[in-house]
């Protein structure tokens, strides 16, 4: 019997790497996103590419953060899993997506600083919109025990950088929303966790300030000396998945090959 899993941001990044992680071992992919264009066909192609794992694939070109399209495509979810003769929950739900305003608080000119507007959509796509599929998803009875919940975190969420400010605030409150999750659902046999993955190359990442120079003092203080991939990733949040990851939850787990606890390497390492 085959398992389910949501996936918002399912076409780039660490939701593409996590879709093809779980389909490779059997799960049916129910993917968001929104792509137009040449990124749209891409984000079809994909799909296809998915059901060379003999499962199920169902993608939803939608604004994730629409209430009313949120609420149309859980019910067409739901209308699916129960024609499929597998599991009739989502086992696994990642909230992966990577949109915000970028910019800075405090600028000379006013015209540069972020709006009220811009940050609270920032805040709304990315951390908010958590809670409201969560909450819609429990209500369609397509969450239950065993059902993980994973949202993808970032350093900004206790670190300061350059223009970054609405998406740290996003995935702060993202973690607390995962903390809260995990305490109130717990009584359900549901877990919900961040993943704190290391600085990676993604479509997302490259339109940060000055990300080619985190990514260069992230490998510097890698004990690997590589940079996080996002199948690294997606690979943790398959393990977390299992039946036997029940007494995991409420956590931010980093995923960045030990780079978060390093300080500084010694001249001469990796040269023994």
């Amino acid at each position: 019997m085959r398992k389910n899993a949501l996936i918002l941001g399912v076409s780039s990044g660490f939701g593409k790497a996590t879709a093809i992680e779980l389909a490779s071992q059997g799960y049916n992919i129910f993917g968001v996103h929104l792509d137009l264009g040449s990124a749209r066909q891409k984000a079809e192609e994909f799909r296809d590419e998915l059901k060379q794992y003999n499962v199920e694939v169902n993608f939803f070109n939608i604004n994730a953060a629409d209430q009313l399209a949120r609420e149309n495509t859980v019910k067409e979810i739901k209308k699916i899993i129960e024609s499929l003769n597998d599991e009739k929950f989502i086992r696994v739900f990642l909230h992966s997506i990577a949109f915000a305003a970028l910019g800075p608080f405090i600028d000379k000119e006013k015209e540069k600083q972020i709006t009220q507007k811009r940050l609270e959509m920032s805040l709304n796509v990315m951390s908010n919109s958590l809670l409201y599929w969560v909450q819609d998803l429990f209500h369609s009875e397509l969450m239950m025990k065993n059902s993980r919940i994973f949202a993808m975190s970032s350093n900004g969420s206790v670190h300061a950088t350059n223009q970054y400010g609405p998406v740290s605030m996003a995935k702060a409150a993202l973690e607390a929303l995962i903390r809260q999750l995990a305490f109130e659902l717990a009584q359900y046999g549901i877990t919900a966790n961040a993943i704190l993955a290391g600085p990676a190359e993604t479509p997302a990442s490259s339109k940060i300030p000055d990300f080619d120079k985190m990514l260069r003092f992230a490998k510097e203080f890698n004990p690997f000396q590589r940079n996080t991939f996002p199948v690294d990733a997606a690979k943790v949040i398959a393990l977390l998945s299992n039946e036997d990851s029940y007494w995991i939850t409420g956590q931010v787990i980093n995923v960045d090959g030990g780079q978060s606890i390093f300080t500084y390497l010694p001249d001469d390492y990796g040269n023994n």
